[in-house]
Order: C-alpha cells, then structure tokens, then sequence
C-alpha cells in the first residue's frame, strides 16, 4: 500500500536510501579487485554505471541497481581466472 508523499515510515519500513552508501562501497570495492586481476574494462563499465546510478537514483530503483551491480562484479570475479589465482595468492599472504 503506497504511503501518500510526505508521510513518515513506520519503524518496521526500510528507507532504500539508507543503505546505499554501503552497497555503493561493495560496489566499489569489487571493483577496485577486478582491477587488480586485469579486468579494467569490466571494472571500468560497472563503475561507469554504479555513479551514474549512485548520483541519480536515491529511491527503491537505485538501491536494487546498486545491488545488481554488486552481484555483477561478484559474478565477474568469480569468473575471472585472473581473480582466482590473485585470490588464492592473497589468502597464502594472510596465513
């Protein structure tokens, strides 16, 4: 049920602006690790689109494009090769 606009939240309802700064920050931080393998031109796009969304969109639609993001980068580090063995080498540094 739509809240006429200027109401405020219940307690229990989530406020998709929120939680932005920290999806765009996983956003970001998948990003900065398909650099580190190589992958710049994915790395690239998926910033390009992250601060266009992040700059435009504070409403429930940008919250689950940033979201989309964050699983995208994810998806291409899991599919990198080159991310595998740098996160292999990095887990052999920490023990």
């Amino acid at each position: 049920m739509a809240r006429p606009s200027g109401t405020l939240c219940a307690m229990g309802d989530s406020i998709p602006a929120a939680d932005m700064p920290v999806i765009y920050r996983e956003v970001l931080d998948a990003v900065a690790r398909l650099e580190r393998t190589g992958e710049r031109a994915q790395a690239y796009e998926i910033r390009r689109r992250a601060i266009r969304t992040y700059s435009a969109r504070w409403d429930s639609n940008g919250r689950r494009s940033l979201v989309k993001l964050a699983r995208e980068a994810q998806a291409r580090l899991d599919a990198s090769p080159r991310a595998a063995t740098a996160a292999l080498a990095e887990s052999r540094e920490l023990a």
